[in-house]
């Protein structure tokens, strides 16, 4: 198994059924000056039902009345946020959902990765939608539903879209979003899990339990046909085709092509 960076002008469009994925923002980390200081923004993601309707159609608060699996699912029917960037990047990011046509009031639902100021610093831009950040579930107005998320027990959202459990980077709360069914495979909202691609050698020095986030690596690169690291571009994990699939050209890798125009793959 290698990985290899995600060709493709941002924002970079993974379309999929029943769910396309949009990394409307990459993060980033950067020394800067003397020390230890350092520049950095998360990745900022955004899933969108291939069924949604007008916005008008999604803008209804999820009432949680089922219990929070329920208003999970109901929540998932529009436009859902993986981390919003730091409050640095407010701007930047309302112009990347403008972008793709999504207003603040449309986002029904924002998943935080975790509890970190430059992945969850513009919630305040979508008090209309359900907020799932880290475990903490609740819904518009401040009313918080219990869950059973835990490792092996993930959230389901919808048809393959999935919340796990993935702890390590931020203690043991850290969450991925999993999207499957998209035209490269399987896609991985990863937050840190994940600084970047070829992080091997650097992520356990951020890391409040590596123990945990070495193991949550090795479940999301089981799946994961394109990883969204936290602060880094997308990337993709490549595994050797067996001599089955080599004979009979099965499992070709496709690349995606980015652009102003709508992606192809070949």
């Amino acid at each position: 198994m290698r990985t290899e960076p995600l060709r493709g002008a941002s924002p970079l469009l993974v379309p999929g059924n029943p769910y396309s994925v949009v990394v409307l923002l990459q993060g980033y980390a950067e020394p800067e000056g003397v020390g230890d200081a350092v520049r950095a923004d998360g990745s900022v993601t955004l899933v969108l039902p291939q069924t949604r309707g007008p916005a008008s159609s999604h803008r209804k608060s999820p009432r949680g009345s089922g219990g929070a699996e329920a208003a999970l699912e109901e929540a998932a029917r529009g436009p859902i946020l993986v981390d919003t960037g730091g409050p640095w990047a407010r701007e930047a990011l309302l112009r990347a959902l403008a972008g793709q046509g999504v207003a603040p009031g449309d986002v029904t639902l924002v998943v935080g990765t975790h509890g970190h100021s430059d992945h969850i610093g513009n919630l305040g831009l979508f008090p209309g939608a359900a907020l799932l950040v880290s475990h903490d579930f609740c819904l518009p107005g401040g009313r918080y539903l219990p869950h059973g998320l835990g490792e092996g027990q993930p959230l389901r959202l919808g048809p393959g879209l999935e919340v796990w459990a993935t702890p390590g980077h931020g203690g043991q709360r850290d969450v991925s979003v999993v999207v499957a069914g998209t035209a490269l495979g399987t896609v991985v909202v990863a937050g840190d899990v994940f600084e970047r691609d070829g992080d091997e050698d650097s992520w356990q020095a951020l890391s409040e339990d590596p123990a945990a986030q070495e193991r949550s690596r090795k479940r999301v690169l089981v799946v994961a046909d394109v990883v969204v690291p936290g602060h880094g571009p997308p990337f993709r994990v490549l595994r050797e085709a067996s001599q089955t699939e080599t004979e009979g050209g099965g499992n070709s890798q496709q690349e995606l092509v980015v652009g102003d125009e709508e992606p192809a793959l070949h």
